[in-house]
């Protein structure tokens, strides 16, 4: 395992930083809080030309053919813009389709994906609120050619815009995965107010019928797909955390040799310094775990615990480093005019995100042999 970059994988880094740089600046994120899509097409569009959207799919469907370690990289350097769209949500759910969809589901999905003309969003959570196969109430009963889809989904990320969801039901043989059309008749969509002002939704299903072509996976065997979306989840919030923590850490380094009281910087005094170590600490424990698990993943590798690890670890890390960048900025950085609270709204969102601290420590202690 070696966590030294390729020559690649810094290329692909610096361009998309280069490019969040000159287009995902701070006001255009604020803007898109309060826009209808939130996110700008034409931005989505140029991401699609870069071959973004296709990162990890094989070049028969008109990916790139790189590895989940690259992705991480990708959703590093849009967590360190606060990158807003529909990206996260629809690159799941096209490596779910990659992994357990026929022949047929890759060739009609997988190139729209790619090209930037299809969004999708992963349906998972229900009013129970868990990441578990008895939290799945939303029935899926077998009609004919159909599947007939009743009940709720809570937090569905880019319902909006969404061409597609993911939906996880419970049908008579097991939890089972189905790709919806998201303008089927008896779907219902209302938005939520989140603390990242974010585009999440409470999605209802009325009625839905869903072509029985339209299961991804077998029948029944819903929950290894649902499964594998979760952890990719948690480590792409965990990639993304990093990257906010790390444009924190900047911000606050800077402030701290800007802000002058008692006639010297403030980053001159011990305590600040302290504070400021703490930050860059927690953060290279942030990077080292995640990017394991990242690379464990790309391999194929068993990483459940490196997981589970990653996400408890990286998003408690993350709320010590927004913290601490508070203390050190003062009153202005609790105000809406500095950048520090994007980071801050969207870390807390990021840490619930595909479980939080106290659900991964569980993970880990019932895999654990006693």
């Amino acid at each position: 395992m070696d966590f030294k970059f390729t020559e690649e994988q810094e290329m692909l880094r610096n361009f998309t930083r280069s490019f969040m740089d000159d287009n995902i600046i701070s006001e255009h994120v604020r803007e898109m809080e309060t826009d209808d899509k939130g996110y700008s097409p034409d931005y989505w569009q140029q991401m699609a030309e870069l071959g973004w959207m296709g990162l990890v799919f094989p070049e028969e469907y008109g990916g790139q053919g790189m590895g989940f370690f690259e992705l991480a990289i990708l959703f590093e350097e849009m967590g360190r813009a606060c990158c807003p769209g529909p990206f996260f949500s629809t690159t799941l759910c096209g490596m779910a389709i990659l992994d357990a969809g026929s022949e047929e589901q890759k060739k009609e999905f997988l190139p729209q994906i790619s090209e930037g003309k299809m969004v999708m969003a992963p349906a998972l959570l229900e009013p129970a609120g868990t990441y578990t196969p008895d939290g799945i109430a939303l029935e899926a009963t077998a009609e004919g050619d159909d599947y007939v889809l009743n009940g709720t989904k809570l937090f569905v990320p880019d319902a909006n815009s969404a061409s597609y969801f993911l939906v996880v039901g419970k049908s008579n043989e097991g939890i089972t995965t189905f790709l919806v059309d998201a303008k089927s008749a008896g779907i219902s969509i209302t938005m939520l107010s989140t603390i990242a002002s974010d585009k999440q939704a409470e999605v209802a299903f009325a009625n839905v019928k869903v072509p029985k072509a339209n299961v991804l996976g077998e029948v029944g065997k819903g929950w290894e797909v649902t499964q594998k979306i979760i952890q990719r989840g948690a480590i792409g919030k965990c990639a993304e955390i990093i990257g906010g923590a790390q444009k924190v850490l900047e911000m606050t380094i800077e402030y701290s040799k800007e802000r002058v009281q008692f006639g010297k910087p403030i980053g001159s005094f011990q305590a600040v310094q302290h504070h400021v170590s703490n930050m860059a600490t927690d953060l290279e424990g942030s990077k080292f775990v995640t990017y394991e698990a990242a690379w464990l993943m790309g391999e194929g590798d068993p990483c459940s615990k490196e997981i589970s690890m990653a996400k408890a670890w990286s998003g408690e890390a993350y709320q010590r480093i927004l913290t601490t960048a508070n203390q050190v900025h003062g009153a202005i950085g609790f105000t809406m005019d500095h950048d520090l609270q994007l980071y801050f709204r969207r870390g807390k969102a990021a840490e619930l995100a595909y479980g939080d601290g106290d659900y991964h420590r569980e993970l880990i202690a019932c895999d654990m042999e006693i």
